[in-house]
């Protein structure tokens, strides 16, 4: 839980001027609890009564100094690794941009890192943010059955032929029809044949 801030040797507030709640991984949980073991052992065998306050004391019990720090371990640290000179702030960078590469929202890291609105998060991040993957637009045709195409597929041709004939099956003349068709029914044509021997059917234009 963060609750202040420590700069320029003073404690004051945090930016965002409220608390807020910082997960820890259970590697880093593990360590901490370790840690705090060894500072309770070392404060009674002080003939201290209680722990110290800071989970990083210095020899005198007070906060520690980020300067002397960073001069005399971390940067030691990095060359043995060896990895470029980077600031302590940089490592709040690399927190953030590896919680986006393994999938965690914006929102979230906005959370982590105590953001006044998740637009600043985006624009410091929002570059990491996977993008133009096609597998998005690939699922929806997994998602959507053939009975559910805006566009039905078209019918074969000998399917059309037969719903055709239907079609005048149903609509043309005939007894007991209860929708007679005029556009069917015109009678057939006395005089001229079709080459085949059937006589040639003159419909009126639909």
């Amino acid at each position: 839980l963060v609750r202040r801030n420590y700069s320029h040797g003073q404690f004051t507030t945090p930016k965002s001027h409220k608390a807020r709640k910082v997960d820890l991984n259970q590697e880093l949980r593990a360590e901490l609890l370790s840690w705090r073991d060894k500072l309770t052992l070392r404060a009674f065998e002080q003939g201290q009564e209680e722990i110290p306050e800071f989970v990083f004391p210095s020899k005198a019990g007070g906060p520690l100094d980020g300067t002397n720090v960073y001069h005399r371990y971390f940067r030691p640290c990095l060359e043995a690794a060896g990895l470029r000179p980077i600031t302590f702030h940089a490592l709040r960078h690399s927190f953030a941009s590896q919680l986006i590469q393994n999938g965690a929202s914006l929102l979230y890291v906005k959370e982590q890192l105590g953001h006044s609105s998740i637009q600043v998060t985006a624009d410091i991040y929002g570059h990491l943010l996977p993008s133009a993957n096609i597998s998005w637009v690939d699922s929806l045709s997994t998602k959507t059955s053939p009975q559910q195409s805006a566009t039905p597929a078209q019918l074969p041709r000998s399917r059309q032929v037969v719903d055709l004939e239907q079609v005048i099956e149903k609509n043309g003349a005939g007894e007991g029809n209860r929708t007679p068709d005029l556009r069917f029914t015109k009678p057939l044509p006395r005089s001229g044949k079709h080459p085949w021997g059937r006589r040639r059917i003159s419909c009126s234009p639909f």
